[in-house]
């Protein structure tokens, strides 16, 4: 059986792989693609939404995919989930499949709305997956009730959805996500829909909690702050189709506070990613 998905790529001989990281071992690197594309066929003309996308991601990394709406941040990250399938290049997760890495449940997806069932509490929303894969019920509320308190949540157990905010609505997805442990995480636009108090908070949340359990993250985002605020390495996207115009290492420390956003080296990071957003629409110029 073959470790990745390949087909025909349409990118040029030679031409350099923006989101490469040379020098990275194999047994290191969570993500891995390579001359990817993806076109929709619709009834009229087709919709190209992905070109030539070369990335590869490091266990452990935090990376955020930013980019103007419908520049395929979205799309690229339901590729890895294999919730879509390329019509070009290759794909690996874990040095497998995308669609083997799904059946092993290598990863946990969150999505920008919480999606939790209304109906069902709190802890029984967290351990739906966990029903779904039959663990016994002592081990599924064992892994809730840790899960809960990594989130700082514990106490909650018994609410139910309707019964949390916004915010922490997301913290229960979240939990939700972590309570079959997956070595991945694919956060689209988790914080979007909230408020800029409220967001800065669960920036916080998410940093701690990423540095308390090692995963790798995927992250997509809007904002400029957001991204140069969590992530180890910043994907800059183009509009339409999708490309990689650029791939920024962050060399902030890895404890960091809101303060910082206020440091002449997050301002600087802000100011590149800023300047790879404008030259991502030179290509709509073309």
């Amino acid at each position: 059986m073959t470790a990745i998905v390949s087909v025909e790529s349409g990118r040029a001989a030679g031409k350099p792989r923006a989101g490469a990281a040379p020098g990275t071992a194999p047994g290191t690197v969570a993500v891995e693609i390579r001359g990817l594309n993806l076109t929709f066929q619709t009834a009229d003309t087709p919709v190209f939404a992905l070109s030539d996308i070369d990335l590869t991601i490091g266990r452990g990394d935090f990376v955020s995919l930013i980019g103007p709406s419908g520049c395929g941040k979205t799309t690229l990250m339901r590729v890895i989930a294999d919730l879509q399938k390329p019509t070009g290049g290759m794909v690996s997760v874990n040095g497998v499949t995308p669609e083997i890495a799904r059946l092993r449940r290598a990863y946990g997806y969150i999505f920008q709305a919480p999606a939790l069932y209304p109906w069902r509490t709190v802890i029984r929303n967290i351990t739906l997956p966990l029903e779904i894969m039959g663990v016994d019920k002592a081990e599924r509320l064992s892994r809730a009730k840790r899960v809960l308190d990594l989130v700082n949540l514990g106490g909650f157990e018994r609410k139910f959805p309707w019964q949390l905010s916004g915010g922490m609505q997301q913290r229960v997805s979240i939990a939700r996500a972590l309570s079959f442990d997956p070595e991945l995480l694919l956060m689209d636009e988790p914080f979007g829909a909230l408020d800029e108090i409220i967001r800065d908070h669960l920036n916080e949340e998410l940093l701690r909690l990423w540095k308390r359990t090692g995963k790798t993250v995927v992250f997509v985002t809007h904002s400029i702050s957001e991204a140069v605020f969590l992530s180890t390495r910043i994907v800059v996207m183009s509009p339409r189709p999708g490309r990689i115009v650029d791939v920024i290492d962050s060399n902030l420390p890895a404890d960091r506070t809101l303060d910082m956003r206020e440091t002449p080296e997050f301002v600087a990071l802000a100011h590149r990613v800023r300047e790879g957003l404008r030259a991502g629409h030179s290509y709509d110029d073309r």
